[in-house]
């Protein structure tokens, strides 16, 4: 037995031995080519010559070239060693033909990793997870299925790296580069947070901010930033979380860490969107609407996305009540959207009502005839918009005749209250609605038309879909 422990040692002191001169050989060729001396290709070949039986050295020496741009050479010389069977150089091999722009490129480095995996499990020993993953990644494009089944080939070969999550993170990393959000969400949450690496931490963060889990985002983002406080991007992403969760205060202590304690600071028209939009949940408008107009200078990569920051921009305005502006730049968000919704247009409607509530006179009564205008175009735009244009302008024009004088209300509830008791359904929206509608017409007829009978008319009409109304039965028990 002792011959055996001894013949073991030997041999594990041999494989240190030969990695040691392997490096070596490797960092004289890196330093060679880094200085490009007149003899620079004697002087490897006699590197080379002195390590041509430890094939750790000659990977090296073929390492050193791919390093240095020269696939040529790296070529050379992994081939050496491939024609050994040995495993590292067919994983070099296989990143060269990668690296290439040529036809057939990725199949060509896929057999190269394939190889590199094959005489790996023949020589035994501790599996290399590099090929697997190699071959995953480059052919995430091309067959995902086949690039996850090599993962799930390195999980039976090397059970150990199933069973502590190191499959399950090369998936998450796979799925990432192919853009498989939820998939990648997936394979990452099998992986315990103190598994991931630096790359990790962002891509699990954000493949969960995109599927609108912020909390789980945030859980990753701020475990990553135990070991990487500095870092922009995680710093960045925990702003936009709680800017999604309304935690805008929270939101704002993520945006102070990244632009005032962030290594490598990189801001783009989204981040300062978010952080404006941070700001302005916050109440502090006036910062944002700073940070908002500093953002409109930035060169966008979508017009929709400067039209949003224009909208935001108006909310910020509206904030401190400065409508002016408010429904200056709305007006700009509508002309550079590329297709306002009817919902966008609506509430520019909305928003000149709120103008009108902070005006008197004239003022008041401009900024709601805008309104009834916006509303009437709304129905115009669409015909399934028109219960909800008549209800607007119904409600519009009683601000402009408060006390129904002039009945500019009456045409627009009236119209709505019929279209509604014709339903045989009606949802939520359709009782707020004719409720209202009924209430306005049985107070209007009976006390500025005169018309008791047509009050009456609604108040019965009304009682059929709202029994509880008080006010339509003491009408309804005025009738003779």
């Amino acid at each position: 037995m002792k011959y055996l422990l001894l013949g073991a040692l030997v041999l594990s002191s041999s494989a240190a031995v030969k990695a040691q001169e392997g490096a070596s050989a490797a960092e004289q060729v890196k330093e060679i080519l880094k200085n490009k001396p007149a003899d620079a290709d004697k002087q490897i070949k006699a590197i080379y010559k002195k390590n041509k039986k430890n094939m750790e050295a000659v990977v090296g020496i073929a390492r050193a070239f791919y390093e240095a741009n020269d696939t040529a050479n790296a070529h050379v010389y992994a081939q050496y060693a491939a024609d050994k069977n040995y495993p590292a150089a067919y994983l070099l091999l296989g990143d060269i033909q990668a690296k290439g722009d040529h036809e057939g490129a990725g199949g060509a480095a896929s057999t190269m990793y394939r190889q590199a995996i094959y005489f790996a499990k023949q020589a035994g020993g501790t599996i290399d997870e590099t090929p697997y993953y190699r071959y995953a990644s480059i052919n995430r494009g091309v067959n995902l299925p086949d690039a996850i089944s090599m993962l799930d080939q390195l999980g039976e070969d090397a059970p150990e790296l199933a069973a502590n999550g190191r499959v399950n993170l090369l998936k998450g990393r796979v799925y990432d580069l192919a853009n498989r959000v939820e998939d990648a969400a997936k394979a990452y949450a099998q992986v315990p947070l103190n598994a991931l690496e630096e790359r990790d931490f962002l891509s699990a963060a954000r493949a969960n901010y995109l599927l609108g889990e912020y909390n789980k985002s945030q859980e990753i983002v701020d475990y990553g930033l135990k070991s990487y406080p500095r870092k922009f991007t995680y710093n960045q992403l925990g702003m936009f979380n709680h800017t999604q969760l309304k935690n805008y205060d929270k939101a704002l202590e993520y945006a102070d860490r990244m632009l005032n304690q962030s290594d490598s600071v990189k801001m783009n028209p989204e981040i300062y969107g978010v952080y404006a939009k941070a700001l302005n949940g916050a109440k502090k408008h006036q910062e944002a609407i700073d940070v908002y107009k500093k953002t409109l200078e930035l060169e966008f990569d979508s017009q929709d996305k400067k039209a949003g920051v224009i909208k935001d921009l108006a909310d910020a305005y509206k904030g401190i009540d400065d409508y002016e502006n408010a429904v200056t730049y709305y007006d700009l968000f509508l002309k550079t959207v590329s297709h306002a919704s009817l919902t966008d247009y609506a509430d520019l409607g909305r928003l000149y009502v709120q103008y009108a509530d902070k005006l008197e006179g004239d003022a008041k009564i401009e900024k709601l005839t805008k309104a009834d205008q916006i509303y009437s175009d709304l129905a115009e735009k669409n015909a399934d918009a028109k219960e909800y244009s008549l209800f607007w302008r119904a409600r519009v024009n009683q601000m402009m005749d408060p006390e129904a004088k002039d009945g500019k209300a009456q045409p627009f509830y009236e119209e709505l209250f019929n279209a509604i008791m014709e339903k045989a359904e009606k949802d939520k929206a359709d009782m707020a609605r004719v409720k209202e509608a009924g209430q306005y017409l049985m107070v209007y007829y009976l006390k500025i038309k005169d018309d008791t009978q047509r009050s009456i008319e609604f108040a019965e009409k009304l009682l059929t879909v709202d029994p509880a109304n008080e006010t339509a039965t003491q009408i309804v028990s005025m009738k003779k």
